[in-house]
């Protein structure tokens, strides 16, 4: 069996788009990789719209096995993915990295949060997919 591997959804809070790009990850790509999610800092709780929409459109509860965590707490990843964090996005080291460069729908409307969700769906199926293509130098 291949290797899976590491991937880590990383922006400062961890409550909101790194929180929904794990669970999708696990969710869509369990079979290829490891999602986690972690922050340089943490919130008492995932954003609660977040948790709403995509229990809504996935019925997925991310409450149920994920919690705001710091860098610190997750494994060393293979693979690091920087959500967009319209500051300096939070460095950790790895094999690849890319920047998704999503906007924080954090107090927008449902619709702004449904249209965060997608793009994150859209870019987890390429990520797994470029992964079983080998095409992310990841060695």
């Amino acid at each position: 069996m291949p290797k899976k591997y590491k991937v880590a959804f990383i922006c400062v809070h961890n409550s909101c788009r790194s929180q929904i790009a794990e669970a999708l990850g696990k969710h869509f790509a369990r079979d290829v990789f490891e999602s986690y999610s972690a922050g340089t800092e943490t919130k008492p709780q995932i954003n609660q719209d977040a948790v709403r929409i995509i229990k809504q459109l996935y019925n997925l509860d991310m409450e149920k096995e994920q919690f705001s965590k710091l860098i610190a707490d997750i494994p060393q990843p293979d693979i690091v993915i920087t959500m967009g964090c319209n500051v300096e996005c939070p460095y950790l080291p790895s094999k690849y990295r890319e920047d998704w460069g999503l906007d924080d729908p954090t107090g927008k409307s449902d619709e702004e949060f449904i249209k965060t969700a997608k793009i994150i769906e859209e870019k987890v199926l390429s990520l797994k997919k470029r992964i079983t293509e080998k095409s992310i130098p990841t060695s």
